[in-house]
Order: C-alpha cells, then sequence, then structure tokens
C-alpha cells in the first residue's frame, strides 16, 4: 500500500481532464502540519504556469474533476493553489485490515530490476577497520530493502585482491612456510602486512623476489595463483566472522575482487584505442575528458595504462562497470564508496558511456557518505592514533551494552544477558550511523546510541518487546483478532495513517540509498505508539470491537517495528 503513489495516479488524472500537460506532475507529499490534511498536492503552480492561468482557478477545476471516493473525508485549497487532503478513517480502518491479512505488509509488487551493488571493499591480507564500517552496513541495508521490495539484487564486494603488493604478500608467505611459522603470522592479518612490508624495505634478495612474483602471478604462473590464492582465502574468511557479527547479509559468493577483471585489461585500453578516445601521451595511454579541465583550463587526462605497461583502478572499474552491465545484466548500479571517490568514479563512467559499454538507460550512481569522526571532530581514532579495528568495535559495544543490560537486570541469567549484549550493542552501532544522513560526516559517541531514550536502537528495540508484551501478558492469540477495525480517537487514526506509510519510506530508501529515512520513520512510529498506548486502553477497550481494533493496530506497529529493523539488518528480541 502506497497512499502516496495512489493519490498522485488519482490527481494526476484530475490534472489532465482540467487541460494540464500529459507531462505533468502532481506532486504529491506528505503533510509536514496536520492543518494542512495528510497529503499535500503541489504540482497545481506549475501546472497552472504552463497553462498561463491562475493557479487557484486550476486547483478549483481539479477539485472538481477529483475522483477519491472513500479514499478522502475532506480536500480542500490553501493559499496560492495548493491542494490538501484528508484521509477518511474508515477508509483507513480497511486499508489497516487488507495490510494486516496481506503478506510483507502489503507492499505493492514492483516491477523486478536486476540491481548490484558494490560496498564494503575490504583488501586481502589486511583486517577491516572502522573505515570499512559506513559503506559495508549502509550497502547492506541498501541490499535489504531492495530485495524485500521484490528486486533482484547482486551484491558485489569489490575486495583489493590485485596489484603489486601481492609479489611482497606470496614472498612472505613462503618464507613463513619454510620457517613453519604461518600460522602465526597470519593470525593477525595486520602484523603479516608490516612485516612483509618491513623485509621489502630491508633486504634486497626478499625485494626482488617479490618483484618476480609479480609479474609471474600477472603471467599466471600457477605457483604464485595458489599462494595468492590462500591470502585471499584467509582475509575472507576472517572477514566473514566480522560480516556475521554484524548481521551483514554478505558471503564468500559475493566477493567480486578487482582480479575478477583483470583479464579484460588489455582489451579495453586496445578498444579505447581503437574508438579514438584514447590515445598515447608522454608513453602512457591517455583518455581525455573536455568535461574535465585542469588548472589551465585544458582537457583533464586520465591515465588507463602506465609507460611501464602496467593498469590503474580506473582500468579496473571501467572494466567492472562493462561487466556488471554486459555480464550481470544490470538495470542499475549502486556504488557505496566514500565521497573522496566521487571525482574518479565521474569520470570512469564518462568514459564508460563515450565508449558505449553502458547505456544511458542503466543507472550507474555513486552513493557517497562522509566520515565517522571522534568527539573531538577529527576521524575517529585509537587513543594511540591508531586505526581502529572493526573487531575491535565490536566487542566494545557488546561489552559496553552487557554491561549496561546486566545493571538494568540484576537477576538477568548470564546466557541471556550475552545474547541480549550482542543484539543490543550491534544493533546500537549499527543504527547510530544509519539513522545519520550518509551524505555528511558524523560523531561517534557510545553514550548516545546506547540511550534507551531518542532515535536509539535500544529504544526501537524496547517499543517492540514492550508490544511484544502486551500480547503475552493477555495471552492473545493473532487469529482470535476477527472483528473489522473501527476508529474514532486521534491517536488511534495519527499511528494508522503512520503505519500505512511504510511502503513509502521504503520506496523512498530504494531510490536514494539513505537508510536514515527508514530510522525516522521507525522513530516517529514508535513514538505514535507510545501516544496512542498511553491514551487509549488496549485491553480494556469499551467494547470488544474497539479492544480488538487496538490490539490490530498494536499487532502492525510489532510488524512493521521488526520488518522496518530488518531492513537495516537490526535484530529484535522478544525480551529486554
Amino acid at each position: 500500500m502506497n497512499i502516496q503513489v495512489l493519490l498522485s495516479d488519482k490527481v494526476n488524472q484530475a490534472l489532465i481532464a482540467a487541460g494540464a500537460p500529459a507531462d505533468c506532475e502532481a506532486q504529491v507529499r506528505q503533510s509536514a502540519k496536520a492543518q494542512f490534511g495528510n497529503y499535500q498536492v503541489n504540482g497545481v503552480m506549475s501546472a497552472a504556469k504552463k497553462l498561463g492561468m491562475p493557479p487557484r482557478q486550476l486547483a478549483e477545476k481539479v477539485l472538481q474533476l477529483l475522483e477519491l471516493g472513500d479514499i478522502a473525508s475532506k480536500v480542500e485549497i490553501a493559499g496560492p493553489g495548493f491542494i490538501n487532503i484528508f484521509l477518511n478513517s474508515v477508509w483507513l480502518a480497511g486499508q489497516i485490515d487488507l495490510v494486516l491479512n496481506a503478506p510483507e505488509l502489503g507492499v505493492t509488487a514492483v516491477e523486478p530490476q536486476t540491481i548490484v551493488i558494490d560496498y564494503s571493499a575490504p583488501n586481502v591480507a589486511k583486517e577491516m577497520h572502522v573505515g570499512h564500517l559506513r559503506s559495508t552496513i549502509i550497502g547492506d541495508a541498501a541490499a535489504r530493502t531492495l530485495e524485500f521490495l521484490g528486486h533482484n539484487v547482486i551484491r558485489a564486494n569489490h575486495v583489493g585482491d590485485w596489484g603489486t603488493q601481492f609479489g611482497m604478500l606470496i614472498a612472505y608467505l613462503e618464507k613463513m612456510q619454510n620457517e613453519n611459522a604461518s600460522d602465526m603470522g597470519l593470525s593477525d592479518l595486520e602484523q603479516f602486512y608490516r612485516q612483509a612490508k618491513k623485509y621489502y624495505d630491508e633486504d634486497s634478495e626478499f625485494a626482488a623476489r617479490a618483484r618476480a612474483y609479480v609479474v609471474k602471478l600477472q603471467g599466471g604462473d600457477p605457483y604464485c595463483q595458489k599462494m595468492w590464492r590462500k591470502l585471499v582465502d584467509i582475509t575472507m574468511a576472517q572477514n566473514q566472522l566480522t560480516y556475521n557479527r554484524l548481521n551483514v547479509t554478505l558471503t564468500e559468493g559475493d566477493v567480486m575482487g578487482e582480479s575478477l577483471y583483470n583479464a579484460m585489461l588489455p582489451g579495453i585500453v586496445a578498444d579505447l584505442k581503437a574508438k579514438g578516445l584514447a590515445v598515447e601521451s608522454e608513453g602512457a595511454i591517455v583518455v581525455f575528458l573536455d568535461e574535465y579541465q585542469n588548472k589551465d583550463g585544458e582537457p583533464m587526462g586520465v591515465i588507463i595504462q602506465k609507460k611501464d605497461g602496467g593498469y590503474l583502478y580506473t582500468t579496473t572499474d571501467l572494466a567492472c562497470a562493462k561487466y556488471r552491465y554486459e555480464t550481470l545484466g544490470a538495470n542499475r548500479v549502486l556504488y557505496y564508496t566514500d565521497s573522496r571517490q566521487h571525482q574518479h568514479l565521474m569520470q570512469v563512467w564518462a568514459i564508460v558511456r563515450k565508449a558505449g559499454y553502458v547505456p544511458e538507460s542503466v543507472s550507474l550512481e555513486h552513493h557517497l557518505f562522509g566520515m565517522m569522526l571522534g568527539k573531538d571532530g577529527k576521524p575517529f581514532k585509537t587513543r594511540a592514533g591508531g586505526t581502529v579495528k572493526l573487531s575491535d568495535l565490536l566487542d566494545e559495544a557488546i561489552e559496553r551494552a552487557g554491561k549496561l543490560i546486566a545493571g538494568k537486570n540484576p537477576h538477568m541469567p548470564a546466557k541471556e544477558i550475552t545474547q541480549l549484549a550482542r543484539v543490543v550493542g550491534i544493533g546500537a552501532m549499527k543504527y547510530s550511523d544509519l539513522s545519520k544522513s550518509r551524505t555528511t560526516d558524523y560523531i561517534f559517541d557510545w553514550n548516545n546510541m546506547l540511550a534507551f531514550e531518542g532515535n536509539t536502537a535500544p529504544y526501537m528495540q524496547y517499543a517492540y518487546t514492550r508490544i511484544v508484551s502486551v500480547f503475552k501478558r493477555a495471552g492473545i492469540d493473532e487469529s482470535s483478532l476477527t472483528l473489522p477495525l473501527v476508529m474514532s480517537e486521534e491517536h488511534e487514526i495519527a499511528l494508522a495513517t503512520r503505519l500505512l506509510q511504510f511502503e513509502e519510506a521504503l520506496t523512498a530508501v530504494a531510490r536514494e540509498g539513505t537508510p536514515h529515512i527508514m530510522c525516522s520513520y521507525l522513530y516517529e512510529l514508535a513514538g505514535l505508539f507510545s501516544s496512542f498506548y498511553e491514551h487509549c486502553q488496549i485491553l480494556n477497550g469499551d467494547s470488544e470491537a474497539v479492544r480488538q481494533s487496538r490490539l490490530k493496530l498494536a499487532l502492525l506497529t510489532s510488524r512493521t517495528l521488526k520488518t522496518g529493523l530488518d531492513t537495516l539488518g537490526i535484530e529484535t528480541v522478544e525480551r529486554m
């Protein structure tokens, strides 16, 4: 049920019948204030301008032709030509009943698209750190949301598994195996990488062997390929443990590393040269883009092959976009990388479009995000100034949540505290990030994220358990709620209206890749339920019809909270 779409269709029909051009849009939006109704039509002014008539005159004509049936209790013109729509409480009640009995909360079936989502992207032989958190959890929320709506989602974990550093890593892995120390070194990937770099910098014989291994690896040498594969597998097995703890849907089957596109690179360079898009410049192969200019006002050159024959990230990303369209059949490709990658991606996509690798009908979208900052407003670091490992951050989230829960529930069994600590701690950390607009930087603050008040995961999780406890306490079976829903109280109507706007929140997240919209929706929903709970007797209603109606509203609220949190990758519990 998408009320916004339903009303938009009906208002558009009335606009066209009133003489507006067929390409005019109703621009139906949720009203910001109750006195303006539930929805506001903002498109009359622009349509009237095209027709050369006063907006209010067109609005009056639209009102005469608008057929809303029993959807609205009142429709009025406001200001210069806005139209306010007040929903009918009887219609709302009927829709709540329909949604309760429909699969997937009555969400409208979409025409499925194949959507490739590029997110997380850790590097081989390096542990995941806080810099990977936003890409991983925002990308995963987008993947979950699009999948829930019915799209074919392909998760693409663009792992950094190729490049000159692998000669060094292979040489060091070989050295460790010869010294029977492989288990020790690979238990800490960061230490492994640092030691390999140390040998590379200090031991000329080791460095020569490492450089030779780069050439062999890129030439397909079986021994080097085997050692490289071992490094990749060990790293991704360790990363998978982090994904599982984070409740992220990525699996080892979603890994599409840089190496996947290696065989495509020579062909792409040759093709771009043949098409006249790439030329030789100072020994390198370069694509000059008129859209981007240097400080002298000249077209900027984007190197796709170095003078030594090596390829760059740009070349890989060209192949990547081509592969996602041609091989994966993408209708839409979403990239979740930080804002510093924006110009790079725009240049890559400019080349991709010019070369005809991806048609304009396929959407290429950079869903960029800001940085996670410490309380000092600087990039989040350890106290010693080092990079914070993601696994350490998860440990701390669980530990802090455990202490908080134990303090509030001194008699709770230790096993239950452990389980709750994981769900609440991880949920709090994720929600704190997801509830902020992804395009901005945000301050990481343990105290705020673990609070049981405000727009936090613990508050949302508690709101869900509170409703579950109503049904448990009363021993009510959902199947016993058979009477049609009736509403008369303003708190019932406000809650019902917001419940029916769930699909609108989902659609906005799917369109813009902005999970904070879902967080805001759920927070407002929880607040409306709290007011409803306070002002409307649920179990002791004036009649059986009222009691069942209020239980139905509570039931749909619990389902909506649980489903909404699930699209964010946040778990719920039955008791807190």
